[in-house]
């Protein structure tokens, strides 16, 4: 597979697993996080699909498409760690998650997701719906939508009390 059509594959699962997610979601109260603005593609997205929700945004700078940017009171700039202690201290309860942090080296990828999986537990409402392209510790694992293959992206719910 050419690296263009691993990227389409990619987008078109991440698409369809924060459709399916919004759906889940759509009797529970809470927020939605951005973990990882970037671009601003599944930000836009989100304030698509979930428009009267708050969506919270973390990322180390923003960088985003002029069209992208979140209000400012919704961003947080910084390392993730620290931002998501901020919003555990101020009660803020996800709803939903997307987790997109990387540096694109697979290994330090999968570690930073690990070592995250703690600060994000203490932010979610508990039934909250985790939609990740990396491997998150400390949730339930759920099987999502058909349409993606299995490990393209990943699903989760929290189960625990935050």
């Amino acid at each position: 597979m050419s690296r263009l059509d691993s990227m389409l594959r990619r987008l078109a699962a991440q698409r369809d697993g924060l459709n399916w997610a919004a759906g889940l979601i759509s009797d529970l109260s809470g927020d939605v996080a951005d973990l990882g603005l970037g671009n601003g593609r599944t930000y836009d997205h989100l304030r698509g699909i979930l428009p009267d929700r708050r969506i919270w945004v973390i990322d180390r700078s923003l960088n985003c498409h002029p069209s992208c940017v979140p209000p400012k009171e919704d961003f947080l700039e910084g390392e993730a760690g620290p931002m998501l202690d901020l919003l555990a201290e101020k009660g803020v309860s996800m709803a939903l998650a997307h987790y997109d942090f990387g540096f694109g080296v697979k290994d330090q990828d999968v570690a930073e997701a690990a070592r995250l999986s703690p600060a994000i537990a203490k932010v979610m409402a508990p039934g909250g719906i985790l939609v990740s392209g990396q491997p998150l510790v400390g949730f339930t694992a759920l099987k999502g939508p058909d349409t993606i293959a299995p490990d393209r992206y990943l699903f989760y719910r929290h189960d625990g009390e935050n």
